[in-house]
């Protein structure tokens, strides 16, 4: 799957193709790191709790993220897919920063 040419677009489309991009990049260098849920990554992120929410149900409507259990306290972790293909988002990261 790494290296897949829609997947690559997938990715550009999510992080530096919307105006939400660089929030849900924040995201996933947070998840990186480890697990949270919506309440710790909202206060990480400096945001409002739907801010957080509304960027990780996109995340996870593109399967890039997933919460296994129940809707309460649950804990937002990377999928298998975008961690097979951590260098494509590392690169369209890089990018974000550089046009900063």
């Amino acid at each position: 799957m790494a290296g897949d040419p829609q997947t690559r677009r997938l990715l550009r489309m999510l992080f530096s193709g919307t105006r939400g991009g660089p929030m849900r990049a924040r995201i996933v260098m947070l998840l990186r790191a480890r697990p949270m849920n919506t309440n710790r990554l909202a206060a990480a992120l400096g945001v409002d709790y739907k801010a957080a929410q509304h960027h990780l149900r996109v995340l996870a409507r593109e399967g890039m993220v997933s919460a296994p259990g129940g809707r309460y306290a649950v804990e937002y972790s990377l999928t298998g897919l975008l961690e097979a293909n951590m260098a494509t988002f590392d690169e369209v990261a890089a990018k974000l920063e550089k046009g900063k």
